[in-house]
């Protein structure tokens, strides 16, 4: 059986290279020092396969992307440094490993490799060039003699436990591949230290890196995954997911650590990291703990859910599950009987997973408008995948049922919070329901359904504004 030999938190700032940093090399010699006796334990530690995480690389909404070429290379011209160039072969072998024990835990993976780029429209070298948030750690790794295999991959904008499964996937997949790996976490920590900082200048960004880094001495797994998401977004990091994940490859094992290094001068936080672990441990079979506790959150949603809410669930998961379009109830509701335009949206662990809506009335009732709408929203947005079985637990459902559109002479006719909007130039229309989070303005509403409807900021739209009734 293959074993994770260490798990690693590196920073990835250009200015780490010699010929990049310079005299300004001398500011983080901590972190380069540190940098050097990470290295140096990878090394002794003899890997066969080195697995970095760069929030860097390509990264979806909804599925993770590894790198699928045999060779991956990558340079630093981008800061001045073209000369400075890296090479490495891929473990494709366990590329294909870390996308099945993936895909079996509902993660999506999408390959980078030529087939991929000409299925997507990218360009091939577009998918075998390293970024920076791979070349930085690798290029110490490389520098103290390390000469494993790489597999390079991004992170994600799934849910945060989403994320921490992947990582658990991940090891169990190093285990069945009977392969020698190191994973590594690349990223910087709070980007908003000082205010000459790239990012601006926030003090909570200080707040985020000392809590943090002291979680991470403790290898304290649940401090991390419940850290404020305010703090987390107000700190500017590019670290966090990509650490969710390593301690991911953790869970159910003891586990040590040792921060070798943490400072941030130029306003960005730098943390060296390392993780050795350790023996099985129930008690920190923390993915177990997550899923007990989404399990009671799906029973007690359901326990509240409104009879309208129910029949969307229900349609959805009778043809998910079966193929089958679920009969119009026999027996309606008044709030189901009439006729009216219906939008059913679903979120999976609070991530949009698909809207779809008719703005007037195109079947016999309201109950059939649901069951067709809720089926369309789940299997036909072209914003993402269909549903699969196993996500029917972890997606919650609202209605909407729409008043009949009227139409208003301008902004200040509408209300984001009260009215739902429709654009309208030409043959293009676009529409946004109303009262939705971060639409605080009759300006931005209108800017988004624009935006959906392919029609230029700059030019006029006809208005019409509509209510809703909306059940969870």
């Amino acid at each position: 059986m293959g074993s994770m030999l260490l798990c690693a938190l590196s920073p990835h700032p250009p200015l780490l290279i010699p010929d990049i940093g310079g005299e300004d090399l001398a500011r983080v010699a901590k972190t380069e020092n540190a940098m050097k006796k990470l290295a140096s334990m990878v090394k002794a530690a003899g890997p066969e396969t080195i697995i970095v995480i760069s929030p860097h690389a390509l990264v979806f909404q909804d599925a993770i992307a590894i790198h699928g070429a045999e060779i991956l290379q990558g340079n630093f011209g981008a800061f001045g440094a073209r000369e400075v160039s890296l090479s490495f072969r891929n473990n494709l072998k366990l590329v294909a490993a870390i996308a099945k024990k993936a895909s079996q835990e509902g993660i999506r993976i999408f390959r980078l490799d030529e087939q991929a780029g000409r299925l997507a429209g990218y360009r091939y070298r577009d998918y075998t060039s390293l970024d920076h948030g791979v070349l930085v750690p690798m290029y110490y790794l490389r520098e103290a003699g390390v000469t494993a295999k790489l597999v390079a991959m991004g992170t994600t904008f799934l849910n945060l436990h989403e994320v921490y499964k992947f990582g658990r996937a991940l090891r169990e997949a190093i285990e069945e591949e009977d392969v020698r790996a190191v994973v590594i976490a690349s990223g910087d920590l709070s980007h908003r230290l000082l205010p000459a900082a790239p990012a601006g200048y926030d003090p909570q960004g200080a707040v985020f890196d000392e809590r943090i880094i002291a979680l991470l001495r403790e290898v304290d797994v649940e401090g991390v995954l419940g850290l404020d998401e305010s703090l987390v977004e107000r700190a500017g990091e590019c670290g966090y997911r990509p650490i969710i994940s390593l301690l991911g490859t953790l869970d159910g094992l003891e586990a040590t650590s040792e921060v070798l290094s943490y400072e941030g001068p130029f306003g960005v936080g730098y943390g060296v990291v390392v993780f050795r672990p350790g023996r099985p441990n129930s008690d920190r079979e923390f993915m177990r703990k997550i899923s007990a506790r989404q399990r009671a959150e799906v029973e007690e949603r359901r326990r509240r859910e409104s009879p309208i809410v129910r029949l969307a669930r229900s349609a959805v998961e009778e043809y998910v599950r079966r193929g089958n379009i679920l009969a119009v109830p026999g027996d309606l509701p008044p709030e189901l009987s009439g006729r009216a335009g219906v939008f059913c949206s679903i979120k999976k662990h609070g991530q949009l997973r698909g809207c779809i809506g008719t703005v007037a009335p195109t079947r016999a009732s309201i109950a059939e408008e649901v069951i067709r709408n809720a089926i369309a929203a789940a299997t036909e947005d072209p914003r993402f995948a269909p549903v699969e079985p196993h996500e029917l637990d972890d997606l919650v459902y609202s209605v909407d049922i729409l008043t009949p559109p009227e139409k208003v002479a301008g902004l200040d006719e509408l209300d984001p919070k009260r009215y739902g909007v429709i654009v309208r130039r030409g043959g293009r229309s676009g529409l946004l329901l109303p009262d939705l989070e971060g639409i605080d303005t009759a300006a931005k509403q209108v800017e988004i359904a624009k935006r959906k409807a392919g029609i230029r900021p700059d030019e006029d739209v006809e208005l019409e504004r509509f209510e809703v009734v909306r059940y969870f």
